[in-house]
């Protein structure tokens, strides 16, 4: 038996993959420990600059602390992300379906005792799509991940019902680009699946973890107003408001089309990504895309300085300089923030259900974080009072 810790980098995407390699360990009868053990798997991300760097000081910390340490996921396979010389440190190249099989191989099975190990969160991130098609200028993970490919139905459904019988009330599809789910043989799109999800006794929520502008099909809204589970928001990833830097990204719309595909969700709880400082962003661009951001109705914008990522299109371009690219930044996260706000100050007097997922705080059903003290993994019923600067105050109604 080995002792094992793993901990992961980046989105959602990655935590399913390490919970993954995390119930294979558990399964074959390794004991999971917090801190210093036998075995640490640390499922990396690339996604940045400052993502590899962070992967890299998360697997040396590790190293230190365990005997060996299996580095998984997208810096992983990212070409010179790892050049490490660690004796104790194996770098798992390879498809993310295929990792608990190899680690687990490695560190070697000694009989199934745990099968059904509950994830650590209370909601619970159910992958159902891999890998990307699309090439977009700025973007690495189909170089890392590979090709789309969709899971079947079957098994995603049926993780869900395993999931919602250990008790957690949330479930989040995830997957690299969640629109490209199809299961063919079976007669499944994201649709259709959204809404059989939602349906499994226990499902008290499901939310998209994020959709592409281009994928928000009439099919895909009717099916999510329609599942009474349904969570009333999406993130849909934006990167840049102005047209001639999104043809320069290679992304597939205009800023015109981005704003049509949103205007059937405007009472939607609607967030995004956005790039600063593409190569050849000028002012006027970034006004563009403030201007964008504010008319789409956004309430929280994750901002991503541009980095280059090697083996891309713009690999070795970085035109806007370093300042230039926080003080932007910081306009926007400023707009985002008070984005927040409004849509934070249209619910004081309102009441929400609320999911707990942590001591003293959780989210209503839009996705806006609630303050509340109530019971961790319970949902309940809260009664907004005030506002504060992580959200809004409530009391138990």
């Amino acid at each position: 038996m080995a002792t094992f810790s793993v901990r992961f980098l980046g989105c959602k995407v990655s935590f399913a993959d390490a919970q993954a390699v995390r119930e294979r360990l558990l399964a074959e009868g390794h004991t999971e420990v917090e801190r210093e053990g036998d075995v640490a798997v640390v499922n990396t991300c690339c996604v940045t600059h400052e993502a590899v760097s962070k992967s890299r000081q998360a697997v040396s910390r590790a190293a230190r602390a365990h005997g060996r340490v299996y580095v998984t996921g997208c810096a992983a396979n990212l070409e010179g992300a790892f050049a490490t010389g660690a004796d104790n440190v194996a770098v798992v190249t390879g498809r993310s379906e295929d990792l608990p099989g190899a680690v687990a191989r490695d560190v070697g099975a000694i009989g199934c005792v745990k099968a059904d190990a509950r994830l650590e969160r209370t909601r619970a991130f159910v992958k159902i799509q891999d890998g990307c098609s699309f090439s977009c200028a700025f973007c690495v993970i189909p170089l890392v991940r590979g090709a789309t490919r969709s899971r079947r139905a079957n098994a995603v459904l049926a993780e869900i019902r395993k999931r919602a019988s250990q008790g957690h009330p949330e479930v989040v599809l995830t997957g690299v680009n969640l629109g490209c789910f199809r299961d063919r043989e079976a007669g499944y799109a994201l649709a259709r699946l959204a809404r059989e999800a939602g349906a499994v006794p226990g499902v008290e929520r499901l939310r998209l973890s994020s959709i592409e502008a281009n994928h928000l099909t009439a099919e895909l809204i009717e099916a999510l107003r329609e599942t009474a589970s349904a969570s009333a928001h999406l993130h849909v990833p934006l990167q840049s408001g102005d047209d001639a830097v999104l043809r320069a990204m290679g992304r597939r719309y205009t800023s015109a089309q981005f704003l049509a595909k949103l205007e059937p969700l405007s009472d939607f709880n609607l967030t995004s990504d956005v790039i600063v400082g593409f190569p050849g962003e000028d002012e006027r661009a970034f006004e563009r895309t403030l201007e964008l951001v504010e008319q789409a109705g956004f309430t929280k914008v994750h901002v991503f300085p541009y980095s280059p990522r090697p083996g891309t299109v713009t690999a070795n371009a970085d035109t806007v300089p370093r300042q230039v690219k926080r003080e932007r930044s910081a306009r926007l996260r400023a707009l985002s923030n008070e984005l927040c706000r409004r849509r934070w100050q249209t619910k004081l007097g309102t009441t929400d259900r609320v999911l707990v997922d942590r001591p003293g705080r959780g989210y209503g059903d839009d996705y806006t974080p609630w303050l509340v003290d109530a019971e961790v993994g319970r949902i309940v019923q809260a009664r907004a009072v005030a506002l504060t600067g992580e959200g809004i105050l409530a009391i138990a109604a």
